[in-house]
């Protein structure tokens, strides 16, 4: 008859740990296996790491770093906005170019002039440099090129020639924003003028040379921006101009700045690698030359270098696209995989300390059935996290999240494979005597005892030579930071008027979090995608100083057929127009509406458009006195398939205005009674904020809901699931809260590390909530002390190498790079404060509430969780 199954070993609502037993088996074998084989597993993952680091071969060709194509989202409106405007209004622009009637932002170059020492642009001597930055741009090839309209060039600024006929004849005659009817918004800023509306004075003047992009012509204009890039910067400073200073950009330039973000940041891998190792090295270094564990340091940072070789590889094999985001997971991951291996030795060296274990297939195994659950529990939520976050809208995240995903799982098998065996390796040379740099044996002679202390100590280990020889029998030491995490800083802690103080802390966090959240800004500007020192942040300067008054020139396009010649039609017509022009950031002066002119005329009684027959017949009258509105009109012989018009924007200067001008304008034109769709190409990027707050919202409460999941299956006590939930939420919305401050927008680059930092909360707050519930004292208070006493160490070190991973990225010129240090800085940052200060202060709040009745694996803590008391 079975003996009867112990309590300790049943499943309750207590004490979950159905999972957790069978896992601790199988990774008692897999230590076992490990330990009796070393080598293969040492040589697989270098063999496989080599084999798949091959698919680095692919990289040119998996390099997607179209700026439209990685961070707007999949399926935005705009671009199936773009489409019905590309084939209802196809343009041709060797013949009839229309700047505000292109699909596109066109390719273009584009200069801004600023007159020196606050003087006026359109002052004499500023007025000459004008026309001769003209005339070298010109002088490229221009004109061959040019986008053309009645068969001449387009105009880069309407006021060239009245500069030509002399600066104060154009002064005397000018008016702001339209003169002699031509809109000037976009070509003169910084204006001045009377109260006539007479231009007094202006500070900037914009010249923009577009190129032909329909047809053959287009490989030509993109080798002519090209070599305009090159050649122009030395052109303009051989010119120096003393009335004007001069920045320019081009259709190519946002998008060359963007791909040269990733060259910037490779130098700063090896500042990485070199702050990892020496923090590894100095963490795990001892005063000896026999059991030091100098080389686990090591193969630890190579194997976290191996996983990223691995992952990186196997995904190009794949095709996943490389983005330039992903450029910045290896610096993560090196911080995770450092963490699992202080996990791992400090797992190991515990088994050590017992005496009834002496071999090293049950001293792995030991390690193993107690570390790797650890390993495996922030592995899998991290991983999670991180697959989940593939379920966006944004390529660029997709393809961050499965890089990184993969890579996480990858270090998980080089931790339990190829670190676990040179774990073995390491201990066979330690059992043999040998030296930790040359391997040697280090035996004591005769000779050697006679030898003086230096050379005892550099080739021994200590200054006694007998003293080496019961090295390896000598017990192991508690470590000072866990003592002073026992003896100071736990009942530090636990003083009632230091919890009063926690509470009001964590108060003041909660709350300015809670108002972080509301001041939130969405979406990335797109000056960020350059570096610091790119030409075009100058250019962005002067642009949104001069030119921010006047924002896009929206298109209005009636999509379906309607009875134009029906009066009710064209009275609906004008009162969706009336509503458009009603909103705040809309001009109703500068309204281009072919519709009203050709209304007038028929009013005038020089035209009929009573009916069908008249109204077609008679647009011919309408093109001959506005050419420009045939391209607006899509006719066939006797329909009007569509028909667009054109609305003038206005102080259009932040996201928050690009927001709510694109929401307006849409919810606009759905109230229409006519069927009506708004549309410019800058569209593109602001779909952006109509998804992104429901994205990352999306991923987080996905992403949370399972780390509860996994929580509660692989960590048996569902009150420390509990914790764990409460610190992931506490911990998003701190980040959340606390980027703002920091100057970070909620984009697709920060709501990456809002994924990565639902993981890395789990990563702090289990291990302590798990040991507070578990432990073996009386009190609330000293449980709390004994939790911190066996991990505050372990999560302070796995906080700093995770840190110390991503830290050189705050070097970088690229705000890619930067963000991504600013919010891992946060992430780590709040999710140290919680495990090391609110959770176990709130905690002794509720005394035995939750705590398991099992409490004889409390002591095993101190192996499963990130001890590292013997690292030093």
């Amino acid at each position: 008859m079975a003996e009867p199954r112990r309590p300790a070993e049943g499943c309750s609502c207590r004490n979950t740990d159905c999972l957790e037993r069978p896992l601790r088996r199988l990774f008692e074998g897999l230590g076992s296996g490990v330990a009796a084989c070393p080598w293969p597993f040492v040589l697989v993952p270098l063999l496989l790491s080599g084999g798949l680091g091959a698919g680095f071969l692919f990289l040119p060709q998996r390099q997607a770093n179209d700026i439209e194509e990685q961070f707007t989202p999949t399926g935005g409106p705009a671009k199936a906005e773009r489409a019905f405007v590309r084939w209802h209004f196809p343009t041709n622009d060797s013949e009839r170019f229309s700047a505000p009637r292109l699909p596109t932002e066109g390719a273009y170059a584009t200069l801004i002039a600023v007159a020196a020492r606050g003087d006026s642009v359109l002052g004499p001597a500023a007025g000459r440099d004008a026309l001769l930055l003209d005339a070298a741009v010109r002088a490229r090839g221009y004109e061959r090129l040019c986008a053309r309209s009645g068969g001449a060039c387009a105009s880069p600024n309407p006021l060239l020639p009245l500069l030509a006929g002399g600066a104060a004849a154009a002064l005397e005659n000018l008016t702001f924003p339209v003169s002699h009817g031509i809109f000037l918004g976009a070509a003169l800023g910084g204006v001045q003028t009377d109260a006539g509306g007479r231009v007094r004075a202006a500070r900037a003047l914009k010249l923009v040379y577009y190129l032909q992009e329909d047809g053959p012509a287009a490989a030509e204009s993109r080798r002519w921006l090209d070599s305009f890039l090159r050649e122009f910067p030395s052109q303009l400073a051989a010119l120096d101009f003393a009335s004007v200073q001069v920045t320019y950009f081009t259709s190519l330039s946002r998008q060359q700045e963007f791909e040269g973000n990733t060259k910037s940041v490779i130098p700063l891998f090896s500042v990485t690698y070199f702050l990892t190792i020496t923090f590894s090295v100095v963490s795990c270094l001892k005063l000896s030359c026999i059991r030091n564990n100098v080389w686990l340091a090591c193969c630890g940072v190579v194997s976290a270098g191996l996983a990223v070789l691995s992952s990186f590889g196997l995904m190009l094999f794949c095709g996943v696209p490389f983005v330039v985001t992903v450029a910045n997971a290896p610096f993560l991951i090196l911080g995770v995989g450092v963490d699992d291996m202080f996990i791992m030795i400090a797992s190991w060296e515990q088994s050590l300390r017992k005496k009834e274990k002496s071999d090293v297939k049950s001293l792995l195994a030991e390690t193993y059935a107690e570390a790797a659950l650890s390993v495996t529990i922030t592995t899998l939520t991290d991983v999670l996290a991180f697959f989940i976050g593939v379920w966006t809208a944004f390529p660029s995240v997709r393809s961050f999240c499965l890089y990184t995903g993969t890579a996480f799982v990858f270090c998980y098998v080089y931790t339990m494979t190829f670190f676990g065996a040179v774990i073995v390796l390491n201990h066979k040379r330690e059992q043999g005597n040998r030296h930790w740099l040359t391997c040697m044996p280090v035996g004591v002679g005769k000779d050697q005892a006679e030898k003086s202390c230096l050379y005892n100590v550099c080739c021994i280990g200590s200054c006694s030579a007998q003293s080496s020889q019961v090295e390896t029998k000598q017990p192991e030491s508690e470590h000072p930071m866990s003592i002073f995490f026992k003896k100071y800083y736990g009942p530090f802690f636990t003083n009632k008027w230091i919890k009063l103080l926690v509470v009001l802390l964590y108060g003041t966090y909660l709350g300015g979090s809670i108002y972080g959240c509301t001041q939130i800004r969405e979406g990335i500007d797109l000056r960020n995608l350059a570096s610091d020192d790119s030409y075009v942040i100058p250019y962005y300067d002067d642009n949104d100083k001069y030119f921010s008054a006047y924002g896009p020139r929206v298109m209005v396009v009636i999509t379906e057929r309607v009875d134009y010649w029906n009066e009710t039609v064209r009275l609906g017509i004008e009162n969706c127009t009336q509503n458009l022009e009603g909103i705040s950031y809309v001009d109703k002066n500068f309204t281009e509406l072919w519709l009203r002119v050709y209304t007038k005329l028929a009013e005038s009684g020089l035209i009929n458009i009573s009916n069908k027959t008249l109204f077609i017949k008679n647009l011919s009258t309408l093109f001959q006195i506005v050419p420009s509105f045939e391209w607006d009109i899509n006719k066939t012989q006797d329909k009007i398939e569509a028909s667009r018009f054109f609305i003038q924007t206005v102080n259009v200067t932040s996201a928050i205005d690009e927001k709510n001008l694109l929401n307006q304008l849409r919810e606009t034109a759905e109230q229409c009674s006519i069927p009506l769709m708004v549309y410019h190409p800058a569209f593109i990027y602001y779909d952006q904020y109509l998804v992104i707050v429901q994205n990352t919202v999306q991923n987080v409460v996905v992403a949370a809901g399972a780390m509860l999941i996994v929580s509660l299956l692989l960590i048996p006590n569902p009150l420390c699931s509990l914790w764990v939930t409460f610190a992931i939420v506490s911990v998003i919305v701190g980040v959340a809260g606390f980027m703002t401050f920091w100057n970070v927008n909620l984009d697709s680059i920060s709501m990456i590390n809002l994924v990565i930092c639902i993981g890395f909360s789990v990563d702090f707050s289990a291990h302590i909530s798990y040991a507070f519930v578990t432990s073996g004292e009386s009190s609330a208070n000293k449980r709390a002390i004994e939790a911190l006493y066996l991990l505050g160490y372990p999560v302070l070190q796995g906080a700093l190498s995770t840190i110390l991973g991503v830290v050189v990225l705050a070097a970088a010129k690229a705000y890619i790079f930067r963000t991504f240090f600013k919010i891992m800085f946060l992430v780590i940052l709040f999710g140290a404060l919680h495990g090391l200060v609110f959770i176990p202060v709130f905690l002794t709040f509720f005394g035995n509430f939750g705590r398991s009745p099992h409490n004889t694996q409390a002591k095993k803590l101190e192996l499963r969780f990130r001890n590292d008391k013997d690292c030093p």
